[in-house]
């Protein structure tokens, strides 16, 4: 076998995929209710809503199977796991952007992948703070906070409201960068926690 396979059954990536899969269906459904009629992007809670359970979907494989031998194994870890948090957010960026393609636009596309960017980010640091089972805890407590706070009129909450913000945002756009920036590199370096 090669090496992409045996990463890629270690890190239940057909489960992710399948749970990806799942997703998509449900943003299917999602988009078919909400259908209004009009032919551009409306509230952007329910793109922020797939695109938050897509990354919760794909955290499933960032935690090995043996985290013991991943700390021992002869092979460059950093960039196999930089490139899965990557890989894994352009798997959701596609599938909305796919959706989308079915008729009514939910959300123009620098929302989605600056969204989609972020959240790979902060799953990416719940998997390196807490371990892959608990990666997708990060992203589910901030779209819980984005939901039910009010609207933003400071500086600290339009950071906190980052997801729901129009594209070009510099609080949104910034925001969504660090956590990217910072998730994927924490991740790549130290690996998930035990």
């Amino acid at each position: 076998m090669r090496w992409l396979t045996l990463y890629a059954r270690s890190r239940q990536v057909p489960a992710a995929l399948a749970a990806l899969a799942a997703v998509l269906i449900g943003a299917v459904t999602l988009w078919a209710l909400a259908r209004d009629g009009n032919a551009g992007p409306g509230d952007p809670r329910m793109p922020v809503l797939v695109l938050t359970t897509g990354a919760m979907a794909v955290s499933v494989g960032l935690g090995g199977q043996d985290l013991a031998l991943d700390r021992t194994a002869a092979i460059r870890w950093i960039p196999r796991r930089a490139a899965h948090v990557l890989l894994a957010g352009v798997a959701v960026a596609a599938s909305l952007l796919t959706v989308q393609t079915m008729g009514v636009s939910m959300a123009t596309t620098a929302f989605v992948v600056r969204d989609t960017a972020g959240l790979m980010g902060l799953v990416a640091l719940g998997a390196a703070l807490s371990g892959g089972p608990y990666a997708w805890t990060l992203p589910f407590a901030w779209l819980s906070l984005v939901f039910f706070a009010p609207p933003p009129t400071s500086a600290p909450m339009h950071v906190a409201m980052w997801m729901l913000l129009p594209p070009g945002t510099a609080a949104g756009t910034w925001t969504a960068l660090v956590l990217t920036v910072v998730g994927t590199t924490a991740y790549a370096v130290a690996g998930p926690r035990r």
